[in-house]
């Protein structure tokens, strides 16, 4: 074989090589763009390139694997829920507390779930892995300042903090409908119990029903003794014998 078609073949190799890797690459990043959503093009932007951004991204989801991350009991998800419902209805008369309490609520569930939720940096990394389709909005909220926010961005943040909530918890609409329905059930049965007197009650005495006399045999007797009476009387009064 000639010199010459040992290089063609040489660079044919090389070509294909550098395809497949590029191809690879694409595949890749376009998974990691699904994955994260908005998040993947704030960090290109943040760092400078999408190099940079695929390998910060391919690092945190190595941190994250390394992190006891589960989901919540029904039971917990039943608790979580009626904690939101609570705090949405707080919301109409004091929503800065409302959206207050949301962000809580939020990272206790990110606690019960395994994340780090005493180190945000740390949180927020591994929310961006589990739910990037949430993150992005749920940051903004992270910055706001409720007490000088006006009603409409308390509402926004409020909107935003419940995509985060539903996506921790599981319980977003139009996903898992019978651990919905599992949950729900739960939820109405622990309200049930707590509704439900803690003390028992005193067993009342029972009275036993008096005795009624059979009216018949009553009137049986009223006219034995009337008889017996006007006997006694018509005794009494006859004239004595001659």
């Amino acid at each position: 074989m000639s010199t010459g078609a040992i290089i063609g073949i040489v660079i044919a190799v090389i070509v294909v090589v550098a395809v497949v890797v590029v191809a690879s690459a694409e595949m890749r990043r376009a998974k990691l763009r699904r994955q994260f959503g908005p998040e993947y093009d704030r960090l290109v932007e943040k760092l400078g390139s999408k190099r940079k951004a695929d390998a910060e991204l391919a690092e945190r989801q190595r941190r994250v694997r390394g992190l006891n991350i589960h989901d919540l009991s029904p039971e917990q998800q039943a608790s979580y829920s009626g904690d939101w419902a609570a705090i949405q209805e707080r919301f109409v008369d004091t929503p800065a507390e409302a959206v207050g309490a949301a962000h809580t609520l939020i990272w206790n569930v990110m606690r019960d779930r395994g994340y780090p939720a005493d180190d945000r940096t740390a949180s927020l990394d591994a929310l961006a892995v589990y739910h990037g389709s949430s993150m992005e909005d749920y940051r903004t909220t992270l910055n706001l300042r409720a007490d000088t926010a006006s009603t409409e961005e308390l509402r926004e943040a409020m909107i935003r903090n419940r995509a985060m909530f539903e996506d921790l918890t599981g319980l977003r609409e139009g996903h898992g409908e019978p651990a919905r329905d599992r949950v729900a059930a739960i939820r109405d049965r622990n309200a049930v119990v707590d509704n439900e007197p803690h003390t028992a009650a005193a067993a009342e005495p029972v009275t036993a029903e008096p005795v009624t006399a059979d009216p018949v045999a009553e009137d049986r007797d009223l006219a034995a003794r009337d008889e017996e009476r006007a006997a006694e009387n018509a005794s009494r009064t006859a004239y004595p014998p001659r």
